[in-house]
């Protein structure tokens, strides 16, 4: 910290003022000194009494623990090299950049983090932040000249698609995390990973692709459901649902149940909604596709079933593919 201070006078910045968006660790490490400078406590302090402790963030901490590793640090490691292998990464310290880049989470205090925004946004008082004060910083602010590049507050903010997605990264040595927001379906979309070189967004554009239709039909479907006195029942699809052995064309295929209807997925996909197969059922184990909202009914899959009647395997054609249990 005394370095950073000490070299300050010497900064310059990358790009004239105004002109580009350039992310800055050091602009957010001095708003962290800003912070504690007008609070009269240290930054960790206060983040721990005016943030994490009203959301019950217990897992929440400004450092990378430096005890000997166990269940509640998860080793990081380095990107892959040539042989396929990813090198341990060493424990470090983020010192005086800690308000930019030190602090370590939860999937659970994440999506803790992630109700309070919505509640927030809904306008419910809370003692963290005033509801105006968030919706301002999940606004934007800054466009690029691009203008393909948007920040807020803090928060970049975006399009994708239809949605505005709200939200930020993180990234150290043998880490990488994304944390997004859609607000306007209250979808929260948290991805943590203990390695370097791993392109997070396509975890969460495929979440967005695949669960906010999802959203929306099944908001279609109950609003029919209340109009229809004699509305039918889902189907019993649950014994069909699970993971499937796909080696060695893939390495596997998973089956959802989406409304009354089944969804297949081969795994691993950077897009899995690209290659999303629609099946409707025809009779009892057996399926076909649709394509387009169009029927091919000669594009039959078939699950089969064991003595006592358990789902064990899902043809197609030629392919066999075993029930992973």
């Amino acid at each position: 910290r005394e370095d950073l201070l000490e070299t300050l006078a010497r900064q310059r910045t990358l790009y004239a003022p105004d002109t580009r968006f350039q992310y800055s660790n050091l602009g957010i490490a001095l708003a962290g000194e800003i912070v504690a400078m007008r609070s009269g406590v240290d930054y960790e302090a206060y983040l721990e009494e005016r943030i994490l402790n009203p959301l019950e963030m217990s897992e929440t901490r400004l450092e990378f623990p430096k005890r000997p590793r166990d269940s509640v640090m998860a080793v990081g490691f380095g990107a892959r090299d040539r042989s396929g292998n990813r090198p341990e990464m060493p424990s470090f310290d983020t010192a005086g950049i800690a308000a930019a880049a030190g602090m370590t989470s939860s999937v659970v205090d994440l999506a803790r983090f992630a109700a309070w925004n919505f509640r927030t946004l809904a306008g419910k008082a809370n003692p963290v932040l005033d509801p105006a004060s968030l919706r301002d910083m999940q606004r934007v602010h800054w466009v690029d000249p691009d203008w393909n590049t948007t920040w807020g507050l803090a928060f970049e903010v975006r399009k994708a698609g239809s949605d505005t997605l709200v939200g930020h990264e993180g990234s150290c040595p043998g880490f990488n995390s994304a944390f997004a927001l859609f607000p306007k379906h209250q979808l929260g979309v948290i991805v943590l990973t203990n390695a370097s070189g791993i392109n997070l967004n396509v975890v969460v554009d495929n979440v967005q692709k695949l669960l906010v239709p999802a959203f929306a039909k099944n908001t279609d479907r109950t609003a029919t459901a209340k109009g229809t006195a004699d509305a039918a029942a889902p189907q019993q699809l649950g014994p069909y649902t699970g993971r499937y052995d796909a080696q060695p064309w893939s390495g596997e295929v998973v089956v959802v149940q989406h409304g009354d209807e089944l969804r297949v997925a081969w795994l691993p996909s950077d897009d899995i909604s690209a290659g999303l197969i629609h099946l409707r059922q025809l009779d009892d184990d057996v399926f076909f596709t649709v394509r387009d909202e169009v029927e091919v009914r000669e594009d039959r899959w078939t699950f089969l079933r064991d003595d006592e009647g358990r789902v064990i395997a899902l043809t197609n054609h030629a392919l066999r593919l075993p029930k992973v249990r």
